[in-house]
């Protein structure tokens, strides 16, 4: 059992779409959801920056997001595990 299963912290899977910042990711997650008027299945995307202490993760990886106490200004999220690598092409 993980920190946060054990602690029930809110927990996100996405794809990192930058990691240039020093100790920092930026993490895209999307999510489906159904239209109220349409009824049709649309995309809802969010940006989060995460915290990467050791800068382990790259662009392109698919990794799991944690909700944490904040760590800057717009940090409130700390990246957990790596759920898959980036493809390399």
């Amino acid at each position: 059992m993980t920190e946060a299963q054990q602690t029930r912290t809110r927990t996100l899977v996405g794809r990192v779409v930058s990691d240039k910042r020093n100790k920092t990711v930026t993490v895209l997650v999307e999510r489906r959801v159904k239209h109220e008027l349409y009824n049709k299945i649309v995309m809802r995307s969010s940006k989060y920056h995460a915290h990467d202490e050791q800068g382990q993760y790259k662009l392109g990886d698919l990794i799991e997001i944690a909700e944490s106490a904040p760590k800057s200004k717009t940090k409130n999220w700390v990246a957990t595990r790596l759920v898959q690598k980036a493809a390399l092409v």
